[in-house]
């Protein structure tokens, strides 16, 4: 048994609608895992080995970069999704004729054999340098149980039970991943080959001792079966990832005014240690594909591997983003008075402002104002070591409110205006909170004659600060949504803002209806 060496039985593939599938019989056809968890995970990591190559030439705006360390915690969930499948065997009954010494002719049959237990102790994901990704099993092994009949001098009956244990089973597959036309991926087994090295069959009852007379018969003929549905239960195990894949946020919505682009924009960057994934990350309106008048510029991930993922966003997506939101006409804001906190000494008033321009007391007296803040071109989003500048260039028209609501304006100023950014991590999305570096005002159009713009300084940096900062927060801090896969989520993240782009580093974690895997 142990000296009859197979050879390895490999898993052909043929051409199909332009794509490869496999031969399937019906019959080893394997039912639908419902481990979410494990199939979560292999599809990121395998999303991230794409064998390719993307005919566009545009620099990402965003970066992913899976490290060993997210290659082993895929592996080791990817182990049961196979396990699973290989329990689902189906061995067929055998029967036939051995002629035995000195019986003469035995009429033998082996039916309802079983997978009671499948083992893979010994497995490992490569990743071959611009190539792709090698999955390897080894040392595995599985046992059946099943019944045994035999008819011998032509009356003689007998039957009884056996256990088959079949060791030293390898597997090893190549796995490619293809973009669709969404540019989401779709998995595809590029190859593989199954070897059984030896079984050992335990015949229990009755005449089990004519069994042991042809047995290495039956040995081979098990092991063949068995090397023939290993393959196809493997690939069918990568097929059912295609499912999630679907799941990938190519297009994921922000909010009413855009939404934001994950496909991929190059071939991955395949080395012995990571996968580097390169994704559009931009911003768009929803509806509306409309190019901002720049592109992302090349940026490179730092080598780190403490983490098992890394996200690289470049300063590209975030001025795709003020882009959007600019020509949405979503930056501006009205302030009335009952937005200024009530402990202010400013008011939004003809009276407060008729103190530094006497010439609103006097031609509006006893008025309240609104103010129109926004901005007339996009923001600009710049990132340097631990620092993130937002620089904005606006205009505030001020208002006089007469009793029947009529609106009369009094000025319009220039604002050049400076923040602070500090992004931080909220579940799945990326927000932020800002607060006011400078500001400077200059007049553009009087309505009411000239004045002295410095000295609404006070009143404006006050509005700024306790009105349309905070409400400006409230939105950032609900976020745009990361490149994400089902419900996966981040733990352990760190962020940390580099030259021209934030990096975000993190394991993962996948839920399934079972509970949770962790890495």
């Amino acid at each position: 048994m142990g000296d009859d060496v197979l050879v390895p039985v490999p898993y052909r593939l043929r051409p199909q609608g332009g794509r490869t599938a496999p031969q399937r019989d019906p019959q080893q056809l394997a039912t639908h895992s419902d481990d979410d968890a494990v199939k979560m995970f292999l599809c990121c990591w395998l999303v991230l080995g794409a064998l390719i190559p993307l005919t566009l030439s545009t620099d990402p705006g965003v970066k992913v970069k899976l490290t060993a360390k997210g290659l082993e915690y895929g592996r080791q969930l990817g182990m049961v999704s196979i396990q699973e499948k290989l329990k689902t065997i189906q061995v067929p009954d055998f029967s036939g004729n051995q002629r035995v010494t000195p019986i003469g002719k035995v009429k033998y049959s082996l039916t309802n054999l079983k997978i009671v237990d499948v083992g893979l102790p010994t497995s490992s994901v490569a990743l071959v340098p611009g190539t792709g990704v090698r999955l390897s099993i080894g040392k595995a092994f599985i046992r059946l149980h099943g019944n045994w009949r035999v008819k011998f001098l032509r009356i003689i009956k007998n039957s009884g039970s056996f256990d088959l244990s079949v060791s030293d089973l390898t597997v090893g597959t190549s796995i490619a991943v293809e973009s669709d036309e969404t540019g989401r991926p779709a998995v595809n087994t590029v190859d593989c080959a199954a070897t059984v090295g030896s079984a050992n069959i335990k015949f229990h009852g009755g005449a089990s001792w004519l069994y042991n007379l042809f047995r290495k018969f039956i040995d081979k003929a098990i092991r063949r079966a068995l090397e023939r549905q290993i393959c196809p239960l493997v690939t069918n195990a990568i097929s059912d990832l295609n499912p999630q894949l679907k799941t990938l946020n190519v297009l994921a919505k922000v909010d009413k005014h855009a939404e934001i682009e994950y496909s991929m924009v190059s071939s991955p960057a395949v080395t012995a240690s990571s996968l580097e994934l390169g994704l559009k990350g931009e911003f768009y309106n929803i509806g509306k594909k409309q190019e901002p008048p720049f592109s992302a510029a090349a940026f490179n991930l730092p080598p780190q591997a403490d983490s098992m993922l890394y996200i690289g966003l470049s300063a590209f997506t975030a001025n795709s983003a003020a882009f959007v939101y600019s020509a949405a006409g979503a930056l501006s804001l009205y302030v009335t008075d009952d937005m200024v906190p009530p402990a202010s000494p400013f008011r939004l008033n003809t009276n407060t402002f008729g103190v530094f321009i006497p010439q609103i007391a006097q031609r509006f007296l006893g008025l309240t104002m609104k103010l129109l803040v926004k901005t007339v071109k996009p923001p600009v989003v710049t990132f340097e070591p631990n620092n993130t500048m937002v620089k904005a260039s606006g205009t505030v028209t001020a208002y006089a409110i007469h009793p029947n609501s009529t609106l009369s304006p009094l000025f319009v100023l220039n604002l050049e205006s400076s923040v602070s950014a500090q992004p931080f991590l909220s579940e799945m999305r990326v927000a932020g909170r800002v607060s006011l570096n400078n500001m400077d005002l200059t007049v553009g159009t009087s309505y009411v004659g000239e004045f002295q713009v410095g000295l609404l300084n006070s009143i404006f940096r006050m509005v700024l600060r306790a009105v349309v900062i905070p409400v400006l927060n409230v939105q950032l801090a609900k976020g745009y949504p990361l490149p994400a896969i089902g419900k996966m989520q981040l733990v352990n993240t760190q962020l940390q803002v580099l030259k021209d782009y934030m990096l975000i580093g993190t394991d993962v974690q996948f839920n399934s209806i079972h509970g949770a895997s962790r890495g």
